[in-house]
């Protein structure tokens, strides 16, 4: 089932999520199920709970859609994460360009670390601890702040904050238009 996506504004999307029971969870494989249609449905790589109204540490990520020969690694690469913790970020900051489907139509550039070091349950109850680095590791922290209530216009300059203040105060106002299934304030 394709679940609305929350946009810019819902208060939900500035909540620190809270961990899941794993083992007694209702109907889990079902949400994880309905959160990759969502996704896909949205053409995005990536969705967390926030963003379809759970104030819940899940998300799930999928680059195999982007594979390409220049990008083989990401073939095949789909996964949930439950209860993640980055308990690591190293390498060089860079600022790269992101976008985000609750807050449609923005791209901004984002300053983070090139690699982290993640521990997580997967669907199925077995702890992880994993590192990556790239554009995985930047996908990877993108979705992992929505569960901490962060969105990448809180990692982006005052300049350019107040550069999209208009386009994000319209986004509050429910002045939004997407091809995918929303829900405004």
């Amino acid at each position: 089932m394709i679940l609305p996506i929350y946009i810019y504004g819902q208060p939900v999307l500035k909540k620190e999520a809270e961990d899941i029971d794993i083992k007694n969870y209702p109907n889990l494989g079902e949400l994880i199920e309905n959160m990759y249609e969502t996704m896909y449905n949205a053409e995005g790589i990536g969705l967390a709970g926030p963003q379809v109204g759970l104030a819940e540490r899940i998300f799930v990520v999928d680059l195999d859609p982007i594979s390409n020969d220049e990008h083989s690694e990401f073939k095949g690469f789909k996964k949930v994460f439950l209860n993640a913790e980055i308990t690591e970020r190293t390498g060089e900051i860079e600022s790269v360009e992101e976008g985000c489907l609750s807050i449609p139509g923005i791209n901004e550039k984002v300053p983070r670390e090139d690699r982290i070091r993640i521990n997580y349950f997967d669907e199925d109850g077995v702890e992880h601890d994993e590192e990556y680095s790239g554009f995985m590791a930047r996908v990877i922290q993108h979705e992992y702040d929505h569960i901490d209530g962060i969105l990448f216009t809180d990692r982006i300059t005052p300049l350019r904050r107040r550069m999209i203040k208009s386009k994000l105060n319209g986004m509050e106002k429910g002045k939004v238009s997407c091809h995918y299934r929303i829900k405004t304030v």
